[in-house]
């Protein structure tokens, strides 16, 4: 999944994941004292803009050019400032080292790489920061099959809880589980579907 098909889905008039934020993203976010957030692989921004609408000072990035233009819109139809780069974590300028949270939602790539990218961004998250993660659990493959609910086809860049646990070294997690939800987030995340949860506090 390169650029060229993030930049074909997001160029869509509609916002294809919606506009309101990641239910447990928001959830978790409501519990912590706003500071600087990191969000990879942000998109259509729809996380970046409900966080900055709460406080937050907030950078996020993503490969797709389209996505970083919806999002700096939807910014601006909510009355907000973000910063929002487009490339990999290694194209894009040098990020802080001090973030106060890192939010991880959807954010799915292949296993080959994901396990080093992980511990790369855990590099920009102060000691204490808070990591918030949803992503689709490995049977969200029979999840698709049955329910459309959407999701990489690919087994390899979907997770398991000890997975999660393991890639992200030295975050001790008070939530992580693997549980069933009903999504509404756009017509690419829309029905019965399974997911890995989690947050927690990096040592």
């Amino acid at each position: 999944m390169h650029a060229t098909f993030w930049n074909e889905r997001y160029g869509a008039e509609e916002y294809v994941y919606g506009t309101a934020p990641n239910a447990w993203f928001a959830a978790q976010l409501s519990l912590l004292t706003p500071g600087r957030i990191l969000l990879p692989a942000e998109g259509e921004g729809r996380n970046a803009v409900y966080a900055a609408q709460q406080g937050w000072e907030v950078t996020a990035f993503d490969i797709s050019e389209s996505g970083r233009s919806k999002a700096l819109n939807l910014a601006d139809v909510k009355g907000v400032t973000l910063t929002y780069h487009v490339g990999t974590l290694e194209e894009i300028p040098a990020l802080r080292s001090d973030f106060d949270a890192l939010g991880l939602v959807f954010a799915h790539f292949p296993a080959a790489v994901r396990a080093g990218l992980c511990g790369r961004l855990l590099t920009h998250l102060r000691s204490g920061g808070s990591l918030i993660f949803e992503a689709f659990a490995k049977d969200q493959l029979q999840y698709q099959k049955q329910h459309g609910s959407g999701g990489p086809q690919q087994a390899d860049m979907l997770y398991s809880s000890n997975e999660v646990r393991v890639e992200f070294p030295g975050v001790d997690f008070s939530a992580l589980e693997e549980v069933e939800v009903r999504l509404d987030e756009g017509p690419f995340h829309r029905g019965l579907a399974k997911v890995v949860r989690g947050v927690g506090v990096l040592g």
